[in-house]
């Protein structure tokens, strides 16, 4: 156990959180326990208790962070084609699940009845449309009916690499050129 020290608020939680990351990309969801949290931040269950009440909190507070920080990483170019863009935020998707598989399947397995983490979930896929529909200079009805087919697109993402992620039928590459190749025929039909 690390030796005890004062930090801020702010800096402890982000302390947890780094700890609660690593242990869930470890471990699944129903191994890791909070006093492994505690033990590895040096700090009292009471303190980890005093900012996330329970283990759930944790991680969906560790999933919403991810998600804000996958999405940091795909930047808006106009100058870029959306297909482009599309394989960026891909491949940025498919590294973090594949550097953190039991968090990913805990976000979509374990945690598939969670309110708070199902809304860190979807909300991942409403900003990636978002984002993908925002390349484009679409409007109207042909703004509408490309949303449509990027939520579904985002959905089948989604469905397949749990799919790779729990059962390896497919390599990491397979996944990718699978989505992409699917996205462009649903675009072009």
């Amino acid at each position: 156990m690390p030796p005890r020290r004062r930090l801020t608020p702010e800096l402890r939680r982000a302390e947890l959180l780094d700890i609660g990351a690593k242990l869930f990309a470890e471990l699944p969801y129903e191994q890791v326990q909070m006093d492994q949290v505690a033990d590895r931040a040096g700090v009292s269950r009471t303190l980890l208790y005093r900012h996330f009440p329970k283990k759930s909190a944790l991680f969906a507070a560790i999933y919403q962070r991810a998600a804000e920080q996958l999405q940091a990483q795909i930047q808006l170019d106009p100058e870029l084609p959306l297909a482009e863009l599309v394989a960026t935020g891909l491949d940025a998707h498919l590294e973090y699940f594949a550097a953190n598989r039991n968090t990913v399947l805990a976000a979509n397995r374990a945690l598939a009845g969670d309110p708070v983490v199902q809304a860190i979930v979807l909300g991942d896929h409403a900003a990636m449309r978002d984002l993908m529909l925002a390349a484009t200079n679409l409007t109207g009805p042909d703004r509408k009916a490309l949303s449509a087919i990027l939520t579904a697109w985002l959905m089948f993402v989604h469905t397949l690499c749990l799919e790779w992620l729990e059962h390896n039928t497919l390599t990491r590459d397979q996944v990718r050129t699978t989505c992409l190749s699917t996205l462009t025929a649903a675009l072009n039909p």
